[in-house]
């Protein structure tokens, strides 16, 4: 079901179960508090406007917290109706008091048991939303995951001063984190192509590559829709005026823009080996199926001699001397050995078989 802009019933419509969780780190450049709960009240009295607010929502199935957390930071009801609209495409926007990111995270679901067709592990995508204010950063995530688990961390050992920056520099953090989960993707993705290039490359006869081919596709596919977006959109908002992007920090973003950039091309580099495949399997099929014809023919020019002579014997005359030779048959045997090695021989001269 999805949500009506006539109506402030709120509906999440993605697949995940995950019952909605929240966790809080405030910090500065002294300290750093965290807080756990199931709902906004048991967190919201942690929360500090002279530190920087990273609030983690897991979880969104409670739309009722998850309007509780929108309400509390002055974020708009469009933005709140998107955050739970698992299907809403790749977005990066813009608004007075904050800024909107929607992406997708990309697993491998590696499967324990798979069938002979299936040697591909499944592409799983969740979204990701993280909204940046000027004192906050909100991420929602519609799975219970580890992802961020790096930039927890980062912020416990203070890794090169991170406490003591500001909130943008730890969406420039957070969104490196995702970089790292395209680029490993991408990768992925272009390591199997080139695998089943070398496959097609052998003239393999297996069955299964076509099967193969279309599953890289439909990664290639839902990887490429969920990271087009970003090529103008990211560009956007380094070219913006804004003021939560401050200008120490704009480098960051840049490196950010760097990693992109080099996803994008990989995306560009996958689409043409993609493309490449495919030509290739029809080449090999074509082949596969000359070979076969060519086969077929041979045997059946083998036959062809051999055909006439027994057609020959059958006839029903009266009078044909062999059929009363003593070693008739066997003479007729003979023969046709002779005539159909005589025939297989001369296509192995010619180098036709």
């Amino acid at each position: 079901m999805k949500n009506n802009l006539l109506s402030e019933r709120l509906v999440y419509n993605g697949e995940s179960q995950t019952p909605t969780h929240l966790h809080l780190c405030t910090y500065n450049a002294l300290v750093m508090q965290e807080v756990s709960g199931v709902n906004f009240q048991t967190v919201a009295n942690s929360l500090n406007r002279e530190q920087i607010n990273w609030l983690q929502v897991h979880g969104l199935q409670n739309t009722e917290v998850i309007r509780e957390i929108c309400s509390h930071f002055e974020i708009d009801f469009l933005i709140l109706q998107d955050i739970l609209n698992a299907e809403h495409p790749t977005k990066i926007e813009e608004h007075d008091k904050y800024t909107v990111l929607i992406m997708k995270l990309f697993r491998f679901n590696n499967k324990e048991e798979k069938s002979p067709e299936d040697e591909l592990d499944e592409l799983e995508q969740q979204q990701v939303c993280i909204i940046q204010g000027s004192n906050f950063v909100l991420t929602f995530l519609e799975n219970e995951t580890d992802f961020f688990d790096d930039v927890t961390s980062a912020l416990h050992n203070d890794v090169l001063k991170i406490r003591g920056r500001q909130s943008d520099y730890l969406l420039s953090v957070l969104l490196n984190s995702i970089m790292g989960n395209y680029i490993a993707t991408v990768s992925t993705i272009d390591d199997s192509l080139e695998d089943l290039e070398e496959e097609l490359l052998t003239i393999s006869d297996g069955n299964d590559i076509g099967i193969q081919i279309q599953a890289l596709r439909r990664q290639y596919m839902l990887m490429k829709k969920a990271i087009l977006p970003l090529k103008e959109q990211y560009v956007k908002l380094l070219r913006a005026e804004n003021s939560l992007m401050h200008k120490v920090n704009r480098a960051f973003f840049n490196d950010v823009n760097d990693h992109l950039q080099f996803v994008l091309q990989t995306i560009e580099i996958c689409r043409e080996t993609l493309s490449s495949l495919v030509d290739l399997y029809i080449s090999n099929n074509d082949l596969r199926m000359n070979d076969i014809m060519k086969r077929l023919t041979i045997v059946s020019t083998i036959f062809i001699p051999l055909t006439f002579l027994v057609g020959v014997w059958g006839m029903n005359f009266k009078i044909m001397p062999e059929l009363d030779w003593r070693y008739g048959y066997v003479y007729a045997w003979i023969l046709m050995l002779l005539v159909g090695g005589a025939v297989y021989w001369f296509f192995r001269k010619k180098k036709w078989y």
